[in-house]
C-alpha cells in the first residue's frame, strides 16, 4: 500500500531460522520477536558478564564501566552531588539496586549492595577498571534451571547449551514437554509444577548457578524468584509482563526482572528514529538503554543549558563527544550541533524521550 517502512512481529519458533528469508522475500524492513528479545538480554546477563573484561560501551574517548560498589566501599553513603570528590571526571549514570535500574540525580545516595555504572574518559575508566575488576571470577557458570518451557524457555535453553551450560527446564504441560524434547538437545526436560518446592529440591535447586522464571504468570515468576534468592542462588532472573509490578520488584532483591514489551518498544523506536541519528545503543539489564546520537540542526536540545531541558525523569545526558574532546557535562553545559550525545534512559521513558529528541522540523518521529 506504499508504506516506506514496515515492521512485523514474528513469534513462532519455526520461523526463527528463516528470518532473513522472510524479510528479504517479503520486503519487510524489520522483524521483531519479543520472546527472542528478552532471551537475548537474559543470555547477555548470564553469559556475557562472565566474559566481559572492561566496559560495555565505547564511543571514541568515552567508556562505560559496571561493578559492584563492594569493590570500592568508600563510595557507600556518598550522594551524586559529592561523588566527584572521589571520582574526578567520572559520572555515575545508573545504579542497579535489588534488581531495579535507577537513573540517579543529585540527592541519590549509593547504598551497600548496589551495582554502579560509571562513564568517563577512556583512560580514567581503564585505570579504574584495573582496581575493581576481578579477572576470572565469573568463569564457573555451569548449571541453570529454567521454570517455564514457553518460547522464552525454549530459546534460552538452546542458547545456553551452545555455551556448554547444563540446563534443566521444568514445564507443567506434558504436551509442551514432548515438544521441547523434540526441539532441544542435551537439555533435561522435567514434567512438573515449577511452584512445587519439593520438586525443586529433588532437582537440586540449591546447586544451581542461576535460575530463570519464565512461566506465563507474573505472580509465579516473582514469588519463585524471591524464593530462589532466599536460598542463596547467585543469579535470579524473572520475566515480568505487567508494569504494575515494577515497584514491587525493587523490594524483592531479584537480580534482574525483564519486561519483553519494554524491550521490544525500545528496539522498534530505535528503527523508527533512523540509523543516521542514533549511532549505537546498548541495553542495561533489559531496563534502561544507553545510546549515542548526533545532535541534528533544529533539535530542541541545542543551545540551552542542560539544567533547563525538560528531560523525562528517568533520563540522563551522560557524556558529550565534541570532535576529539570528551565532555562529562554538568547543568551549565550547552549542546552544539553535530555533538555526539550519550544518553541513558529507562525503557519506560523511551517514548517520552523520543518527543524531546525531535527537531523543530519533525512532525511525528525522530529521524523522519
Amino acid at each position: 500500500m506504499g508504506c516506506s517502512h514496515v515492521i512485523a512481529r514474528v513469534r513462532d519458533p519455526e520461523h526463527m531460522k528463516q528470518m532473513d528469508f522472510i524479510r528479504d522475500s517479503m520486503g519487510i524492513d524489520y522483524l521483531t520477536n519479543p520472546d527472542m528479545a528478552i532471551t537475548t538480554e537474559i543470555y547477555k546477563y548470564l553469559v556475557e558478564k562472565y566474559s566481559l573484561s572492561n566496559g560495555i560501551f565505547q564511543s571514541g574517548k568515552i567508556s562505560l564501566l559496571e561493578f559492584k560498589v563492594s569493590k570500592m566501599p568508600k563510595l557507600i553513603g556518598i550522594d551524586m552531588n559529592n561523588i566527584s570528590t572521589l571520582l574526578e571526571g567520572i559520572l555515575v549514570v545508573a545504579i542497579s539496586r535489588k534488581g531495579k535500574i535507577i537513573i540517579p540525580h543529585g540527592d541519590t545516595t549509593i547504598e551497600r549492595g548496589d551495582g554502579i555504572y560509571l562513564i568517563g574518559e577512556r583512560g580514567r575508566i581503564n585505570d579504574l577498571s584495573k582496581k575493581v575488576h576481578e579477572k576470572g571470577k565469573y568463569n564457573d557458570l555451569q548449571k541453570v534451571m529454567i521454570i517455564g518451557g514457553g518460547k522464552t524457555g525454549l530459546y534460552l535453553a538452546n542458547m545456553l547449551t551452545d555455551f556448554n551450560i547444563s540446563v534443566k527446564i521444568i514445564e507443567r504441560s506434558k504436551e509442551r514437554c514432548y515438544y521441547l524434547s523434540e526441539h532441544l538437545e542435551n537439555v533435561m526436560i522435567l514434567h512438573g509444577d515449577g511452584t512445587d518446592i519439593s520438586l525443586l529440591e529433588e532437582e537440586n535447586i540449591d546447586d544451581m548457578d542461576a535460575l530463570v522464571t519464565a512461566t506465563g504468570f507474573d505472580e509465579d515468576n516473582l514469588l519463585l524468584a524471591l524464593m530462589a534468592k532466599e536460598r542463596g542462588i547467585e543469579d535470579v532472573i524473572a520475566k515480568v509482563s505487567r508494569g504494575i509490578y515494577t515497584e514491587l520488584i525493587s523490594n524483592l532483591g531479584v537480580d534482574m526482572a525483564l519486561n519483553p514489551l519494554d524491550i521490544t518498544v525500545s528496539n522498534i523506536l530505535r528503527i523508527i528514529q533512523g540509523s543516521k541519528r542514533v549511532i549505537s545503543s546498548e541495553l542495561i539489564q533489559g531496563q534502561a538503554e544507553i545510546m549515542e546520537l548526533v545532535a541534528a540542526p533544529h533539535m530542541i536540545l541545542l543551545g540551552k543549558p542542560i539544567r533547563t531541558l525538560k528531560l523525562p525523569k528517568g533520563t540522563l545526558i551522560a557524556a558529550i563527544r565534541r570532535g576529539s574532546e570528551a565532555i562529562i557535562p554538568n547543568g551549565d553545559t550547552v549542546i552544539h550541533e553535530e555533538d555526539h550525545i550519550i544518553l541513558i534512559c529507562l525503557l519506560s521513558e523511551v517514548t517520552n524521550l523520543e518527543k524531546v529528541l525531535r527537531t523543530g522540523r519533525d512532525s511525528d518521529v525522530v529521524g523522519r
